[in-house]
């Protein structure tokens, strides 16, 4: 910095100096980049100004308290703040012209902040008789100093001195109960009041949740051990009077036993085989087959002895490569098969009955089948269907036992009525045959505990290795490495320089494989069905590292011309000599990307780059080449270590794409179970049966009888407008409230619900209300599932939530009150959707009711633009069935035009399969050829045409959103034939995606866009995170024109602009008034501090001379593009 000083008037003399030899105008120029002395003390000044302000904060807020991911993105830039704030004082302490902050004074402030909340957090674990509010407080101020140590150290500040000593008081006061239940012994009442209080620890501290009931566990073991089994069933009368008590039975493997036997109690059907029969839905139903069943239990049957005697009924079965196929005489014996594995099923959990061993009625102590899930199995496999023969032209109905093979189908079951076990009992008896399973469920989650239950009776039969249980693309990744893993090979043939591949030696698959899908609309969903899986080689390398570290320094070099003039390039030629080809496609989309990555909208967290995609924040996710810049701007900002970036950045290489739409031929036969058959669109039940050959469905009828939901579509759906829209909400709750019934009030989006909290409708009862989102910390989510089933709970939660999340209501008052009410205030795309969030109340029988409360303006995607003169029209008892036939007509024209999609992804995914084949085999040229037209980058050349597409994502949008994700790799394909039939390179064009959206939209929402691409399997990728929402009238195209603006003006310019939409522009007047929704205080944190209007935004535009193509859609007013290139279309 000195020196620095020294130079700067020779360096303002060299600005200022004019020479006309060409031979030094290079040198001038690079003296004139050079920034000046003042303007870098002016900039370090402001750095210094902003860090302190970044310390100077109160390190506690609402939201910061209930999102984990934000308190640790929040203490984690507090902590880079610090760091460089010290850094900026050791290194320019001596610089007068600075100056520099009192480090002492600032860390000084941040331990009285903590000791503060340090001193809370005792005062609150000191308390006796803690109230629900008192834990939370306690949570709270927990988690904060947990955060803060995980990135922060100060010197003396003893915090996990104090996190120890705030446990070791709680566990005080657990131990002194558990020892007073040991001396209490003969008082069952005051028994089961200590183990309440014990559970009530273990629950709202549920830091120590593991542990605290663990003691619960001893404590009821031992207590089982002294008085004997029969003083449990006295205990969990008097516990099952309360929700918390219930809870303990339900939770408690001692008093579990109790918590299955009353939900037998409420299968009011479980054991009725004529009513399953009668009320049974399905295709060439042979009814007098399935009454042949005749459950008979055997008492206490030895299961060493029924292990034996199941492998014995399997004999020999044949079957081959591609199908499954079993002989009469096995299918005859499958009715037995099933029963002796239901029979290890329940002799591997016979601990409720042991426990309760010798007392009348202990067999409802035991886990058994119901009827109907028997039914479904022997429907799955083939039993209990008619079958029509031909005979000299004329159909002759007769019914077989089962049909002559396996045919693909599906079975509805409800919620709550044992899917997991169908699943897990249809998958024993494929592998006991020797055929591989692989489970698909929508959540990772739920894919692990149910194997994780099922795991000892798989043991058991030894068959645990033939069954699979994960995600759809989990199981897709692995069903592709069994044959190939691509990604290793690929990565070892780079990295050691290979010319020659080892060929594998495949072998043929000996066993077939079965598909046993668990909720079917989520398979059917973009995000598997429209979905690819891409799998990627991630080279590391010093050399790599050094190339990239090269490109970042050099960010303002343009073409790989440049690039291959540095060292650290012909270092990485030199090493990888066979593949220097792949490299010089990554380093054109990395050049491409350094002019992008900020455009992208990531966050850091836990010293990682992330993701927010829809309602989660994602990690382990790689936007390609933005996302390893995102670490090298955030590292050189402070924000990410240099381990981190030494870890998470290389070259990245694609290695194929992957249909997941095509991968279910890869198996033998598709079945499957879900709770949402009924409620598919007729597209959807079109892909089944003609692409997937699912040609047999059955609807099961529910154990638990009648449903007890209180709901009808013509009058418990309304519309209202925004002024109404809150105060509706609120009065839902109140009322709910009022009669002592807890209530689950589905948002559409974080955003909504944030709303709604933050809202002065809500203000008087904020403190007991609990959010729910995927951004809410797993403990504090399990917490609040918990409590929202309690009397006068209120829980806002996202829709995500509505799927999958067990809302248990075990208080008979709060039953008798009415049950859970569900209240959702977004109207579904999907009805399957709109089906589960209603199931999270009345389950199982119980009472329920369920309510819908929509706002008018967002349903413009529904009704179109003139939703306005539309709402007065249906309002009323037509409404939903008016609304209901409009999602209908939307979804099926989505899922027409998904078709194009899946063709495309079709031809890719073949490709990919003949890659793999090639990889195989060693043919080096076709994976190398192949290699090259995947990872081909962006082209560099001068001549190439770049067009901005920018398209409104709003709600009204939807559809075309979906057609666009479904036709832009058709779009890149005719773009590139008519380039290369006028014998120009394909990738000569390039294309950007700019998706604007209204000012009730947060800075990351209003405006998002993707990296320029060549390819559109690229972009594609992009717009599959791009969800509609939103909407406000005329919308703001200024924004998305302000962008294509943005763009002009760098190195490389823009060739046209494509302008898509259906909604006028947002007016002078409708700018400044929508900006004012969030305030102008808020945008001027942001990059559109600046308002703008869209004429003035197509004014410059005209003056470059780049044209602005607009095609408008529907009702949408014209829009005037003032002396520009139009072509306006209604499409």
């Amino acid at each position: 910095m000195c020196k620095m000083e020294r130079w700067a008037g020779f360096l303002e003399k060299v600005r200022t100096y004019s020479y006309p030899d060409s031979l030094i105008q290079p040198f001038l120029n690079n003296m004139r980049n050079i920034k000046s002395y003042s303007k870098i003390i002016s900039e370090l000044e402001k750095k210094i100004i902003d860090l302190k302000q970044n310390l100077d904060v109160e390190l506690i807020s609402d939201q910061r308290t209930r999102f984990e991911a934000m308190r640790d993105q929040f203490f984690s830039n507090l902590a880079m703040s610090l760091r460089v704030l010290k850094l900026i004082s050791s290194e320019f302490k001596n610089t007068l012209s600075l100056s520099i902050p009192n480090i002492e004074k600032i860390e000084d402030e941040l331990k009285e902040k903590v000791e503060d909340i340090k001193n809370k957090l005792l005062v609150y674990a000191s308390k006796d008789g803690h109230s629900p509010l008192e834990t939370d407080y306690f949570r709270m101020y927990y988690n904060y100093l947990v955060s803060f140590d995980k990135y922060i150290r100060l010197p003396q500040a003893e915090i996990r001195h104090c996190l120890e000593l705030a446990e070791a008081k709680i566990f005080e006061k657990v131990t002194s109960l558990s020892k007073d239940i040991t001396s209490s012994v003969g008082d069952v009442k005051k028994i089961a009041e200590l183990l309440k209080k014990i559970k009530f620890f273990a629950e709202n501290f549920s830091m120590f949740d593991t542990k605290i009931n663990g003691i619960i566990d001893e404590v009821l073991k031992s207590y089982r051990t002294q008085q004997g089994p029969l003083i449990l069933s006295q205990l969990t009368m008097i516990l099952e009077t309360t929700d918390i008590g219930s809870r303990l039975i339900a939770e408690h493997s001692c008093l579990s036993g109790e918590d299955w036997r009353k939900r037998r109690e409420k299968m009011q059907k479980q054991d009725d085989l004529n009513y399953v029969i009668d009320e049974l839905e399905g295709d060439d139903l042979a009814t007098d087959v399935l009454r042949s069943f005749n459950p008979q239990t055997e008492t206490e049957p030895d299961i060493e002895v029924l292990i034996t005697q199941t492998k014995i009924l399997l004999g020999t079965v044949a079957h081959k490569a591609t199908e499954v196929t079993w002989d009469h005489s096995f299918r005859d014996k499958i009715p037995e098969l099933l029963a002796h594995i239901f029979a290890v099923w329940t002799l591997k959990n016979t601990q409720h009955y042991n426990a309760m061993r010798g007392i009348d009625a202990a067999n409802a102590y035991l886990l058994m089948p119901h009827v109907a899930q028997v039914i479904s199995i022997f429907r799955i496999l083939g039993i209990g269907y008619k079958k029509n023969s031909t005979l000299l032209g004329y159909k002759v109905p007769y019914i077989k036992r089962i049909s002559d093979d396996l045919i693909n189908n599906l079975v509805q079951i409800g919620t709550g009525e044992g899917k997991s076990v169908v699943m897990a009992m249809t998958a024993c008896v494929f592998a006991l045959v020797g055929i591989d399973v692989d489970c698909s469920c929508y959540s990772e989650y739920l894919s692990m505990r149910d194997k994780n239950d099922f795991a000892p009776v798989f043991r058991a039969l030894g068959i645990e290795e033939r069954i699979q249980y994960g995600t759809f693309n989990k199981l897709c990744e692995n069903f592709l490495n069994e044959q190939c893993n691509i990604r290793e090979k690929v990565h070892d043939m780079i990295m050691n320089n290979k010319n020659v591949i080892d060929v594998i030696q495949r072998t043929t698959r000996i066993r077939p494989k079965v598909l046993l899908i668990d909720e079917v609309d989520v398979f059917l969903s973009e995000k598997y069905y429209s979905g690819m899986y891409i799998p990627s080689a991630y080279l590391k390398d010093p050399l790599i590292k050094s190339l990239l570290d090269a490109l970042w320094k050099n960010r303002n070099l343009r073409t790989l011309r440049a690039v291959k003039a540095l060292p650290a390039y012909n270092a990485c030629a030199t090493r990888f000599s066979n593949w220097s080809f792949l490299f010089d496609e990554a380093i054109k989309d990395m050049l491409a990307a350094l002019k992008s990555f900020q455009s992208s909208t990531y966050i850091v967290l836990n010293d990682k780059i992330v993701y927010v995609e829809g309602e989660s924040v994602v990690e382990n996710v790689v936007h390609g080449y933005d996302t390893i810049w995102a670490y090298y701007y955030e590292n050189e900002n402070g924000f990410i270590s240099q381990n981190s970036l030494e870890t998470n950045v290389g070259i990245i290489i694609n290695c194929g794409t992957f249909s997941y739409a095509e991968m279910p031929h890869e198996f033998a036969y598709i079945t499957g179970v879900t709770g949402t058959l009924k409620t598919l669109a007729e597209s959807e039940k079109n892909i089944l049966k003609m692409i997937y050959h699912i040609d047999k469905n059955t609807y099961m009828p529910s154990v638990f009888g009648k449903s007890n939901r209180n709901y009808n579509s013509a009058n418990d759906v309304q519309v209202v407008n925004v002024s109404e829209y809150f105060m509706r909400i609120r009065g839902e709750i109140d009322t709910m409230r009022s009669a002592q019934r807890p209530i689950l009030v589905f948002f559409e989006s974080e955003e909504k619900l944030l709303a709604f909290y933050d809202s002065p409708e809500l203000l008087s009862l904020k403190h007991n209300v609990q959010i729910i989102t995927e951004k809410v910390s797993t403990k504090e989510r399990e917490l609040c599932v918990k409590r929202a089933a309690t009397d006068g709970r209120v829980t806002l939660l996202t829709r995500i939530f509505g799927r999958g999340t067990d809302f248990i209501c075990r208080n008979q008052q709060v039953l008798a009150n009415g049950g859970i009410h569900v209240l959702q205030t977004f109207f579904s795309e999907e009805l399957s959707e709109e089906y589960q969030i209603m199931g999270r109340g009345a389950r199982q029988g119980d009472r329920g009711s369920y309510r819908i409360l929509l706002l008018d303006s967002d349903l413009e995607w529904v009704l179109g633009a003139d939703w306005k003169e539309q709402i007065p029209i249906i309002t009323g008892s037509t409404l939903y069935a008016t609304l209901d036939r409009g999602r209908n007509m939307l979804y099926e024209s989505k899922c027409a035009a998904k078709q194009v999609g899946i063709e495309q992804c079709k031809r890719e995914h073949q490709a990919s399969r003949n890659f793999m084949k090639a990889l195989s085999e060693g043919d080096i040229d076709a994976v190398k050829m192949f290699l090259v037209e995947q990872n081909g980058g962006v082209s560099t050349v001068s001549e190439i045409s770049r067009t901005v597409l920018l398209m409104d994502a709003t709600g009204s949008m939807s559809n075309l959103l979906s057609a666009t994700k479904d036709t832009v790799c058709t779009m890149f394909e005719r773009a590139s034939g008519i380039l290369e039939g006028k014998g120009l390179s394909k990738d000569s064009f390039s294309m950007q995606f700019a998706i604007y959206r209204n000012y009730n939209s947060r800075e990351n929402k209003i405006l998002e866009v993707s990296s320029w691409q060549t390819k559109g399997s690229h972009l594609r990728a992009f717009m599959n995170r791009i969800v509609p929402e939103g909407g406000w009238g005329e919308e703001a195209i200024e924004i998305g024109l302000w962008h294509a603006v943005k763009e002009s003006e760098k190195q490389d310019e823009i060739s046209q602009v494509i302008l898509i939409g259906d909604a006028p522009p947002n007016t002078k007047i409708d700018v400044a008034k929508k900006r004012a929704s969030f305030g102008e205080h808020y945008w001027k944190t942001t990059r559109f501090a600046i308002s703008t209007y869209y004429e003035d935004e197509l004014e410059t535009l005209k003056n470059k001379n780049i044209p602005v193509h607009a095609f408008i859609l529907l009702i949408m007013q014209k829009i005037t593009l003032k002396n520009c290139k139009r072509d306006k279309r209604t499409m």
